[in-house]
């Protein structure tokens, strides 16, 4: 069952869905929304399920990927012409991969952010015990109220220190982008929700690593190489799942590289968005 989501929108013509990730919400957005609209396209970033002003349904089992993605799918079947290019960040990332994959008559564009494709993210754990230690919060992130406690500590000292230093460009998050941050995790029950995406993940497995992997739309992967999540071999050898893939990394970056590095994100987006697909 779909649920309703809150959307932030600009501009007119074909269609752009922007999703957000962890532990944002869709004003991660506020940067590349207006370029979008200049651009000749109608963005539309939505709250995720359980983010900020979006419904927010009780219980891990409702932060399955299967519904999260079908939430996706529904809004993108109600925007003429019932399909969309699609743009995710972090755990928007990995849910538009997976849309992309299991229903590919939804998507002509894909552009992915920092997000590892899951077959790609199954394949370097196993090989690199690296990425497991980058990857600890979300084993930490199984534990029961243990996680919202610590996050919610010192009015989220913990995410406001990482907004404030995880990023190469200091100026990446303003005060204003903080604010906004902590005010949509204030919500009631909106942290939970955030982190029911993680446990939910690991206890329903092939919602994410199942087949189909194959990725057949032209995609954008933009990657800043200063993430400290997720590593570099994650944008390597994608080609067995992405077919029609191009890898643009931006070494002064970090995992918040629409922020990071907002102008070179949008000259990216924009290009790759408004080229024709050739037949």
């Amino acid at each position: 069952m779909t649920v309703q989501l809150h959307l932030v929108e600009a501009g007119s013509g074909d269609p752009v869905v922007l999703l957000h990730g962890f532990p944002e919400h869709s004003h991660c957005w506020a940067r590349q929304l207006p370029a979008l609209a200049a651009a000749g396209f109608h963005a539309i970033a939505p709250d995720l399920r359980g983010y900020n002003l979006s419904a927010r349904p009780r219980g891990v089992s409702n932060y399955r990927a299967k519904y999260l993605v079908e939430d996706i799918a529904e809004l993108i079947r109600r925007l003429p012409p019932g399909k969309a290019r699609v743009v995710g960040h972090d755990w928007g990332g990995v849910l538009a991969w997976r849309l992309a994959a299991q229903q590919p008559e939804l998507i002509s564009k894909l552009a992915v952010l920092n997000a590892p494709h899951p077959a790609a993210y199954l394949r370097t754990v196993r090989r690199n015990p690296v990425q497991w230690l980058r990857s600890w919060y979300v084993l930490f992130f199984q534990l029961p109220w243990l996680p919202e406690v610590v996050i919610r500590s010192g009015d989220f000292r913990l995410l406001e220190r990482t907004w404030r230093n995880d990023p190469a460009n200091k100026a990446a998050f303003s005060d204003d982008d903080i604010a906004r941050n902590k005010d949509a995790l204030r919500q009631p029950g909106a942290l939970t929700a955030a982190i029911h995406y993680y446990r939910a993940a690991l206890r329903w497995p092939s919602d994410l690593y199942g087949p189909p992997q194959t990725v057949s739309a032209p995609t954008l992967l933009i990657w800043g190489e200063k993430d400290r999540y997720l590593g570099l071999d994650l944008t390597r050898g994608l080609e067995a799942w992405v077919p029609n893939i191009r890898v643009e990394r931006i070494p002064s970056a970090s995992h918040w590289v629409q922020n990071d590095s907002s102008e070179t994100v949008n000259r990216l987006l924009v290009e790759f968005l408004s080229c024709r697909v050739s037949k």
